[in-house]
Order: C-alpha cells, then structure tokens, then sequence
C-alpha cells in the first residue's frame, strides 16, 4: 500500500477517533434542534429536544436515558434530553472544559456541582444565566417551596439580587435535631466492654481506662487490638467531637457560632489546646493507631473489617465494621472539670448549585418547566434516592395503593450501592413535613435521627451553626485565599501536637501566627454575613 493511502486512512481514522472521544455516555442520535416553544404544556404534541451535562456514579450506567426515573419523564413529558455524561470523578475537569467553549454550551448543566464564586464568576462571564424571572413565571412547584419556605430563597440569593441556579434540598430533622448536627460519631465495641465486664465511660478519664483494657485485656483472644482508630482532619473520621469535654469542642471546618451569634474559629480557644493535649495523652499511652495521622479510608476501614477497633470515628458505622451490631454510639464525655458538649457541624441538606441554566439555551420556557417537574414532592423524592417497578435492579421504593412511596427494606446491600443504580440527582427538595405524606424516611436515616435524639441532642451546648450564605465575589475569593493558608497550618500543627506534644510551649507563637495568616479577616468577612443572616 502507498505511503498517501496509509496517509489518508491513518487521517481518517484520527478523525473517528476524535469524533467518538466527543461522544460522552449518555449521547443521542435524535434530532437535537428544537424550534423554541410557548405556552408550554405537558406531553408536548411533538418531540422536543434539550442537550444537558451531568454525571453519574462510577459503579452504575452511564447513559441516564437507561434510568427508569428519566425514561418516565420523557413519556410524561414528551421532551428527549441528549445527556453528555461523564463519571463523578472526571466530571468537574470534564465540566470546566465544556464551559470554557461557549460555541458549544450544553442548555444546562444538570448536576453542576457549582459553589458561590463558580455561580458568580460563569454569570459575570455571560456562560449561565440568572433564573428568578422563570421561577416566577414557569415554575409553580419551586415558587410554592420558596414561598412556604423564605429562608431558601435566601440562601440562593446572591448579592446582586439575581437567582443563578435551582437547589437541591434535603430536609432530615432540624436544628440541633437535622441528620447533619453531628458526623464523626465515635462508635465503641459493646461486646468488647461486656467481655471484659466494663461501662461504657461517661468521662475522659473512663475513656482512657477502657482503651487501656481493650489494648492490654485481648477481647476474644485479639493480639492486633487497635484501641482507637481515625483519620486526622478527615472530616466525620476526625475525633474532633471528643474535644467538646474541654471547651467549645471542634468540627470539620472549624467554625463554630456561639450563643451571642458570634463566629469564632475552635483551634484557637484554650479549650482546645486542652483537648489537644488530651488526644496526645491517648496517642502517648500507645492507644491510638499509628496510621491514624497517614491512613487513607479503604486503609481505615480494611482494619474494621477485621474486627480490630475498639472505637473509631466515622458517620455510619455499617461503613466501617464487619459487625456493625457490635458497635454503639459512646454519648457525649465530661471532661476533667466536668464540662459536656457536643460541637455541632455546619453540615446542611442543601446544595447551592445543583443546577443551571445556560446562555446557550433558546428554549427557556421549556427548560424551566421541565426542571420544575424534578420539584413535584413525588418525583423529588425519587430524583434524590431512587424508585419502584425496575425490573433490572434493586428497587429502593415501593409505590403503595394510595400513591405514596414507602422504603423498602435494604437488608445486607449497601444504601448507596442500591440508590446508585437508580437516582438521578439533580435539582430536588424533600421537606420534612413530606415523610409521612409523600414517603417513608428511609431505614438507615430514621436510625441515625434516633441516635441523635437519644444520645446527643441533649448535651449541645451550641443554639445556632453558621448556615449557607451567599457571599459576594470579592469577599469568597479573599475568604479562599486567607482560608486555604490558616486551615492547612491548623491542621498540620492539630496532628503535629498529637503524635508529639508540644502545644503549650508553641500555643503564643501558634496564635501569633495564625493572626498573620489572616484569621482575624476571615473572621470579620464570615461575621458580616452571619449578621445579615440573622437580621433578614
């Protein structure tokens, strides 16, 4: 064969190549462009199309139009998405890129995973477009939620006035009693303590005492015991919940609101440093795991699954032990001067931006009312877990005979792996007033509320958290900045002081520091929107 024949094939198969590594999953052959429509009506009389980005768990399809959950929406509506999808991981590079061409916008970016600045920065650079005009004259479902519900539309607000995308919500409890008050709850081994004839510890010192038996004791015959395990500034595997025997206490991101709504940062207050000291007392005394400063979590929770804890730190403990029967929540410590406190996170059930709209998109009537169905009670509930009648996997629900949708049992299976062969994500609001009414609360999140009910509730000392706020661009770019230095040094020293002491002879300098690094501006810039939060 000639060198121009070879030429041209090898010409013509880079060309495929390309073409097909454009192809995302989830890409249709239909006819993508639509005429824009008024007076927009479900089931439209003819097919429309909208093309739309989003992604999906790595363990299940990648073609949305495969799920039941969107298949039922196109016949009821008759409207057919053209989804580019990529898997969670690779999507927010994968995203990034396709909004840097704006010849070639998707009409909306479906799970997009956007943050304040992102919103306000693709706004000001004309990719996405504000929403608050078709949520008023498109959207009857979100309108009413807003409506009933004012401290939301607050919060997707920005500073300009503008609305720029449409929620995700998620509503398990509330205050003190929501399902994200607490996430690094320490799980301690029942049958260990009942083995060895001991309580379970109402104090720090107690504390130290029964790690001391589980490691020197061999519960069942063990000689690789770990005491306690965690994973230093892992979030719910941290054991900042222990520190709240000292003082205020510590959680994931560090900010805590006290009772005169005022922020203040925990790895600053003496309390703290008490509580430091406490955790390297335990590490010094060989009741730590040693890979607790190091570990990552297939690490952590392969040591779970060989039946070596005698506590650890984590949301759900199915997660991490082999037997999750085994385990009970240990309540709230006293500390030496008898304080009990249980820091709360600042976690919520909301997203700001689930979801967005594009300035490539010709057909915003559509879009909006399509989108609004996702905020029908009914189908919110099945967009965020999952739904009934598939007949290809594991269903989640069960559609009752008074058209409610009622959990089904998940046995042995894991929640996730189950919901993630069959939600969708996406822009949704499940309201508390809706369990009951609309749905079940599912099995593993009505366990959890009772935990915290039971065991928790009581002994938070903390009237308010720092909510979700909408910052202007200026002030999140300068948070970010000053933020990224202070949380990086904090946490390198929490770990630093636990593995080898040290914390009273660095405190002065280590706050001197942290002042330097921008501490009291982060602190100025999240106080001036706490305050605004209160006075609207």
């Amino acid at each position: 064969m000639g060198k121009n024949k070879i030429k041209k094939l090898v010409s013509i198969s880079l060309a495929m190549l390309t073409v097909l590594s454009f192809t995302a999953c989830g890409s249709s052959s239909k006819k993508t462009d639509t005429a824009t429509l008024k007076d927009v009506s479900f089931p439209l009389k003819e097919t429309a199309n909208l093309k739309m980005l989003t992604s999906a768990p790595s363990i299940s399809t990648q073609d949305p139009n495969e799920r039941l959950i969107f298949q039922r929406l196109e016949k009821e509506t008759n409207v057919h998405i053209d989804w580019t999808c990529y898997t969670d991981d690779q999507f927010p590079d994968k995203k990034n890129l396709a909004l840097s061409k704006k010849d070639t916008l998707p009409d909306v970016v479906f799970n997009a995973g956007m943050n304040n600045n992102d919103l306000l920065r693709y706004s000001k650079q004309g990719v996405i477009i504000p929403v608050e005009d078709l949520i008023a004259k498109d959207m009857p479902n979100l309108s009413k939620i807003l409506e009933a519900k004012p401290e939301y539309k607050k919060m997707i607000t920005a500073p300009d006035g503008h609305i720029y995308s449409f929620p995700w919500i998620e509503e398990l409890g509330s205050g003190k009693e929501a399902i994200q008050a607490v996430g690094d709850i320490p799980w301690i081994n029942k049958k260990w303590l009942d083995e060895l004839g001991l309580q379970v510890p109402k104090t720090t010192d107690e504390l130290i005492t029964v790690l001391k038996a589980f490691r020197d004791k061999h519960p069942e015959g063990k000689t690789d015991v770990i005491p306690m395990s965690f994973i230093i500034n892992n979030g719910d595997q941290d054991p900042a919940i222990l520190l709240g025997a000292f003082g205020l206490g510590d959680n994931g991101d560090h900010y805590l609101v006290n009772n005169d709504k005022k922020v203040v940062y925990s790895t600053v207050q003496d309390g703290y440093k008490e509580g430091i000291k406490y955790l390297n007392k335990l590490q010094a005394e060989g009741l730590v795991d040693q890979e607790a400063f190091t570990q990552k979590w297939d690490t952590f929770v392969a040591k779970g699954k060989n039946d070596r804890y005698g506590m650890f730190f984590t949301w759900d403990k199915a997660n991490v032990a082999v037997n999750k029967e085994d385990y009970i929540p240990l309540p709230a410590l006293a500390g030496p001067n008898g304080n009990v406190n249980v820091p709360r996170s600042n976690g919520y059930g909301f997203d700001l931006g689930r979801c967005v709209v594009t300035s490539a998109n010709k057909n915003l009537e559509l879009t909006a009312k399509w989108i609004d169905k996702l905020y029908d009670p009914l189908q919110s509930v099945q967009d965020n877990w999952g739904t009934y009648g598939d007949e290809k996997s594991k269903n989640v629900f069960e559609l009752t005979a008074d058209k409610t949708l009622k959990h089904l049992p998940l046995g042995t299976a894991s929640p996730w792996e189950v919901r993630a062969n069959q939600f969708v994500g996406g822009p949704a609001v499940i309201l508390n007033d809706y369990y009951g009414k609309y749905t079940t609360s599912p099995d593993d999140a009505q366990e959890r509320l009772d935990i915290l009910h039971k065991t928790y509730v009581k002994d938070m000392k903390a009237e308010y958290n720092y909510p979700p706020v909408f910052m202007t661009q200026e002030d999140i770019e300068a948070l970010t900045q000053y933020e990224t230095a202070v949380k990086a040094f904090t946490e390198r020293k929490k770990a630093e002081w636990i593995l080898n002491g040290g914390v009273d002879e660095e405190w002065s300098s280590y706050l001197e520091e942290m002042d330097k690094l921008g501490l009291p501006k982060i602190l100025e810039i999240k106080q001036k929107y706490l305050d605004a939060y209160f006075a609207k």
